[in-house]
């Protein structure tokens, strides 16, 4: 089992900052990919920024440029920086992590959520 743990939320201005960590804990063998997503009521869940062993970051179009994402393996956490905030941005985040088991089986893990509001 793998626990994923995120921090970071909390209310913010437009044109302010956030930094979202998650760290990661439990027995794997490897988690080769982490992300972030987000969902705001009564939207759908969507990608917002994965980042996987062997490729570099990827980012959905509406975040690009004022997100990064990042990864400390040794650590297993992955956080997402986020400049320039926008209403927009307002959602529920979740870490996602896939995650390779001491069988060398594939599984996907979500974080609790964590809240991010953005208004003036």
């Amino acid at each position: 089992q793998v626990q994923l743990v995120e921090s970071g939320g909390g209310l913010v201005q437009p044109g302010g900052s956030l930094r979202l960590s998650c760290a990661a804990s439990g027995s794997f063998f490897a988690i080769p990919a982490m992300g972030w997503h987000r969902q705001a009521p009564g939207k759908q869940r969507t990608l917002v920024a994965t980042i996987t062993d062997g490729d570099g970051p990827y980012y959905v179009d509406s975040v690009k440029g004022r997100f990064t994402i990042s990864r400390d393996k040794d650590k297993n956490t992955v956080d997402l920086q986020m400049n320039g905030l926008e209403p927009n941005d307002t959602a529920v985040y979740y870490c996602n992590a896939h995650v390779e088991d001491c069988g060398l089986d594939f599984e996907e893990y979500w974080g609790q959520g964590t809240q991010v509001t953005v208004s003036s």
